[in-house]
């Protein structure tokens, strides 16, 4: 093991590398369930996509740690596979076989951008102030996660800011909807507080939060997983930890319902029908672009942020990449590994696949080596079969964790100058409006475009790299799309 995974080199151990492994899987687990949710909503079995999610996830983390030899672990994406829902198959009107078939699409492009070497390319081309920014705002995406799942924020919002309900234009004359509310929409008007703390959630999560930044800031080893076990007892007897263990249908039923996905993008319903309607090609193009560009950049500010900051992608790994030919460093290879974890998922019955950000959970917990991605990667085969007992540890014991991860990763901030308006503005568009956005794509897209902005107010558009250049009018286009579509 010591050979294969390079402990020493890393100054990690088994034990280590086990806690940290099984950290990122509690800090990412909710995927388990939400995902399902989401897809059902667009007619897909919720039994098959929980499978294939489980696959998908466990597939695409284990090449990336057997392979790639880093701590980072996959699965669908959050924001992916709303706008695979929401978007794709509610507002466009494709099936979810169709939109299978995008995926599928997507990952393949993923796969020859990483092999003929543009995602390393456009890394190259990232400024070392704007790289500093991703990595903060990481920190602030991640806390602010962990801030609202805590359920230490509530919002207000009168009806004058409401703009719609259940994706139906709000009117205030309306007064029941069929079904419940199921979502709700608000405008610039709404206002964020701090909630009094009379939910039991909220005081387990503060609780949480008091055990593990002690146990932190004391150097413990395991503190984050063993703060998110001491918060999950403690909920038990304050009501929030549920120990019902319920399972509404048996493992041999997911499987079974797992066929109706299974290759389902590669139909005569799925990719067979995609681009047989003349009106329906740009718009189902657009939409892969769309897919891929919030993959690819969702995937490269997680390597940024976290690698740089703890040291998994060294100066020399960086050099290696820059210098080297076909899979020389490690983060050519986790590219591949995250760039082929798509294209799974989609032939099991899922949304697009990717690096997932909370594996700075693991990251903080001292995960150094792949050896954290094969734990958690386990994690998510035994989960098939335990997902009841998984779903025993509430969300508030693991908020807390990734609180403290975001504090520990804003300190790639300190390394800019804030004084300096033109790094400070587009530092302060990538790292702080990705946390208030709540999307890593477009907090890059945000410090990309105001960086360009500022160099070309200052008669320095030469200085602009021709990739970095080319990716910010691509953020561009991506918006016009999104707002057309």
């Amino acid at each position: 093991m010591e050979s294969f995974f390079h402990l020493k080199a890393n100054n990690t151990r088994v034990g280590t590398e086990i806690v940290a492994g099984l950290t990122t899987f509690f800090a990412m687990s909710y995927i388990l369930f939400v995902n399902p949710q989401v897809l059902s909503l667009a007619g897909m079995p919720s039994q098959a996509v929980f499978m294939a999610t489980i696959i998908a996830s466990a597939v695409g983390t284990l090449v990336m740690g057997l392979f790639a030899n880093v701590p980072y672990a996959l699965a669908p994406g959050m924001g992916l596979n709303a706008f695979f829902t929401y978007t794709v198959v509610f507002a466009l009107g494709y099936t979810w076989r169709q939109a299978l078939a995008m995926v599928f699409i997507c990952g393949m492009i993923n796969i020859l951008i990483t092999v003929t070497k543009v995602r390393k390319m456009i890394i190259m081309a990232i400024p070392e102030v704007l790289q500093h920014a991703i990595g903060g705002g990481i920190g602030v995406f991640i806390g602010y996660i962990g801030l609202k799942n805590a359920g230490f924020l509530q919002f207000t919002s009168d009806s004058s800011n409401i703009l719609s309900i259940n994706d139906t234009a709000f009117k205030a004359a309306t007064t029941t909807y069929k079904g419940g509310v199921t979502s709700v929409v608000t405008g610039g008007g709404i206002v964020p507080a701090l909630t009094n703390f009379t939910q039991s959630g909220a005081l387990l999560a503060l609780i949480g939060l008091f055990i593990m930044a002690i146990l932190v800031i004391k150097k413990v080893p395991g503190a984050v997983l063993i703060g998110i076990v001491v918060t999950t007892l403690i909920g038990i007897p304050m009501g929030v930890t549920n120990l019902h263990f319920t399972a509404s249908d048996s493992l041999g039923n997911s499987f079974q319902q797992l066929g109706t996905t299974f290759g389902a993008a590669f139909s005569a319903q799925g990719m067979g029908s995609l681009f047989t309607t003349p009106g329906k090609v740009v718009m189902s193009i657009m939409s892969i672009f769309a897919f891929s560009f919030s993959d690819t950049f969702d995937t490269l500010g997680t390597f940024i942020g976290t690698g740089r900051r703890t040291g998994i992608f060294s100066a020399a790994d960086e050099q290696a990449m820059e210098n080297g030919h076909g899979f020389s460093s490690k983060m050519d290879k986790a590219l591949f590994a995250d760039s082929i974890a798509t294209s799974i998922g989609a032939i099991f019955g899922t949304s697009n696949t990717t690096t997932y950000v909370e594996s700075a959970a693991g990251i903080g917990a001292g995960g150094r080596t792949g050896l954290t991605s094969v734990v958690t990667a386990a994690c998510f085969l035994i989960s098939a079969v335990f997902a009841p007992l998984i779903s025993v540890v509430p969300t508030q014991a693991v908020a807390p964790a990734l609180i403290l991860v975001g504090v520990m990763m804003m300190a790639s901030l300190k390394e800019i100058d804030w004084s300096n308006l033109r790094e400070a503005v587009p530092a302060f568009m990538a790292s702080i409006v990705m946390g208030l956005v709540y999307n890593i794509s477009y907090g890059i897209a945000a410090g990309f475009i105001f960086y360009c902005l500022i160099k070309i107010i200052d008669g320095k558009i030469r200085e602009i790299h021709p990739i970095l250049g080319i990716v910010t009018i691509g953020f561009i286009l991506n918006f016009i799309v999104l707002a057309v579509l």
